[in-house]
């Protein structure tokens, strides 16, 4: 353990519980007893009603080593999102993909699982590109760990990453290295008038220019484009893009990647369209908010969903049901049946009896 962690330590409770959670699940291959993996419950909305007796994990929690120096840190599942940025903000670093709580006690574990990032994704990169290594365990109570704690080029499939957004459905996560990246020195936000055409055609050129971008949307009629770096980099391209600096702008950002911003706030089916940036406006009813420079695009409407896969597969994109009063079907987008039985032969080889968080993230897996 790093002195600096030491120094630290108060952040986060730490509690190890992985010599129980194996227990726990060896009896329930054994008696084919289906397991919910659960955290603290701030993502539970996501993907499919999960089925099973309850398997509780924020209690193995804790930060087990940082350095630095190094720009990783290790810690166990069940560790509050709060309290590693808590660390890491007091040695100016953070965790680069941004990741959106939706809770005050959202956990790391949680996070990797689902797979979530934030509005710096695209330019930073997405959770799974700063996952090292995982331990984890598997549906007959075994323990593996695949990766480490360093960046390298390994040969074969890089097994940690698979778990990025498999919502629980191949292990139970028990400990996560991740990759951390130092703060930047200074971010301003600044707001222009575009309409849509013209707004996702200006964000792709920027995006394309070597500028210090960290975030850029699109709403009611108004490009936010958040730049990070050193102060005179982004000076110089606040001159260069032009519009009106936004004072508000670290509030715009956090309600966005919350989900605070009145866009959100009321029961309207929310779906996520993942597109090529590029794309232009779809032709489907409701209201839009477009985040990632217009690759990821959230959609209010009560449109079927067939409606809504047909129009966004038309255009090489994939739909998500992100939040709605009703899961029973149709949450993720479906897929092609080649697709579909490499993952149920995936599934199988980590739960033989598929008793990890069935049907989380899609039926029959």
């Amino acid at each position: 353990m790093s002195s600096n962690h030491k120094n630290n330590q108060n952040a986060s409770a730490s509690n190890d519980h992985s010599r129980e959670l194996p227990e726990t699940i060896k009896s329930a291959y054994n008696n084919q007893t289906l397991l919910h993996i659960i955290g603290n419950g701030t993502k539970s909305f996501y993907g499919y009603p999960a089925q099973g007796q309850r398997l509780e994990v924020s209690n193995h929690c804790g930060v087990i080593d940082y350095e630095p120096s190094e720009l990783v840190l290790t810690a166990r599942a069940g560790t509050p999102l709060f309290a590693i940025e808590t660390i890491l903000e007091k040695s100016g670093q953070m965790l680069a993909f941004e990741p959106p709580h939706y809770g005050a006690c959202a956990t790391l574990g949680g996070t990797i699982a689902c797979g979530f990032s934030g509005p710096r994704r695209p330019y930073s990169g997405a959770a799974r590109d700063f996952v090292l290594g995982i331990t984890c365990l598997n549906g007959k109570g075994e323990r593996l760990k695949f990766g480490g704690q360093v960046m390298k080029n390994v040969a074969g499939y890089d097994v940690s990453r698979l778990m990025v957004g498999a919502l629980g459905t191949l292990g139970v996560l028990l400990e996560i290295s991740v990759k951390v990246l130092p703060k930047p020195a200074q971010e301003i936000t600044v707001v222009l008038a575009k309409e849509p055409n013209e707004a996702i055609k200006t964000m792709n050129t920027w995006a394309a220019q070597p500028l210090p971008l960290s975030a850029a949307a699109y709403v009611d009629g108004l490009v936010y484009v958040r730049l990070s770096g050193t102060a005179g980099g982004v000076k110089a391209a606040v001159r260069q893009l032009g519009g009106e600096e936004y004072d508000q702008g670290q509030q715009f950002w956090q309600d966005l990647r919350e989900h605070q911003q009145p866009f959100f706030q009321d029961n309207t089916p929310l779906w996520r369209l993942s597109l090529a940036p590029g794309t232009p406006p779809l032709k489907l009813s409701g209201q839009w908010f477009l985040d990632w420079g217009g690759a990821q695009r959230w959609l209010k409407t009560d449109a079927p969903a067939d409606d809504i896969r047909a129009t966004v597969a038309a255009v090489g994109g994939h739909a998500t049901l992100f939040r709605s009063p009703d899961r029973a079907n149709s949450v993720f987008h479906p897929l092609p049946p080649p697709l579909a039985a490499l993952h149920s032969r995936v599934k199988k080889a980590f739960d033989p009896q598929r008793i990890l968080n069935r049907n989380r993230l899609f039926k029959e897996v």
